[in-house]
């Protein structure tokens, strides 16, 4: 079966000006443009288009799903058992955040107990588990599945008074960084105090610490495009400045 623009937009729910931007910017284009100038769109199109929504669903951004579904190597099948395991994980979380309203509501109403520990038990889980479907994988490979399994669990363990200091060194961190890479010396004062944040931000998740997996972690900032971009969205060359940082903090040069 065959779809105009029109027809396509309210089969899937999405706006006409969608599927012109999708068409635009290469990511979906349709099968033809018939006499009239009328975008047709075919079922192989259709497919594409469920996929594309699917990743939207889970937050993926354009340029990537992008990059995904126009790849030579795209398997349909594997995209979709990933995204059914990805909505999984996310049912997961959405059931703990439920059982947790429901146990602060038992509390308020005086027909329950809730510890200060379980009142944060469900967002914990929730970044846990957002960071093994981001970087578990690599993670894992580089330091081995017991070193992040120690991770994690520290983490789930973690007070609601150190999950709050982890969020303010985090932020700290990043002013830090901002205003030590205007000096643009790695080596200097400014770049060291951003780095021994750094490193108190990280002993929060580590079972252990060392300067050496310090700066391996470091030059993963720099390889790892993702968190490239992360340390990068405000300027570039963030994360190529922490790295050279905190490799003047290891002493490896």
């Amino acid at each position: 079966m065959e779809y105009t623009v029109q027809k396509l937009g309210q089969l899937a729910g999405v706006s006409t000006r969608t599927l012109r931007y999708y068409d635009a910017i290469g990511i979906l284009k349709p099968a033809r443009v018939n006499t009239s100038g009328y975008r047709i769109y075919g079922q192989r199109e259709v497919d594409a288009l469920q996929q594309i929504l699917f990743y939207r669903e889970l937050g993926v951004g354009l340029e990537e799903i992008k990059e995904i579904v126009t790849s030579p190597s795209f398997d349909a099948d594997r995209a979709l058992m990933e995204h059914r395991q990805n909505l999984l994980e996310r049912r997961k979380q959405l059931d703990a955040l439920i059982a947790n309203v429901d146990l602060t509501l038992a509390q308020r109403k005086g027909s329950g107990t809730m510890s200060d520990k379980q009142k944060f038990e469900a967002f914990k889980m929730k970044l846990i588990d957002n960071n093994e479907k981001q970087y578990g994988k690599e993670a894992r490979e580089k330091y081995g599945d017991d070193q992040v399994d120690k991770s994690n669990k520290k983490l789930k363990n973690m007070t609601e008074e150190q999950y709050a200091e982890v969020e303010k060194l985090a932020s700290a961190v990043h002013v830090a960084l901002e205003e030590a890479f205007a000096t643009g010396d790695p080596a200097g004062e400014p770049a060291q105090n951003a780095v021994e944040l750094h490193r108190r931000w990280l002993t929060f998740y580590w079972d252990s610490y060392s300067k050496v997996a310090h700066a391996g972690l470091a030059q993963m900032y720099v390889d790892d495009p993702r968190f490239t971009a992360y340390y990068d969205k405000d300027q570039p060359g963030v994360a190529a400045f922490l790295r050279d940082a905190v490799n003047v903090y290891a002493g490896i040069r």
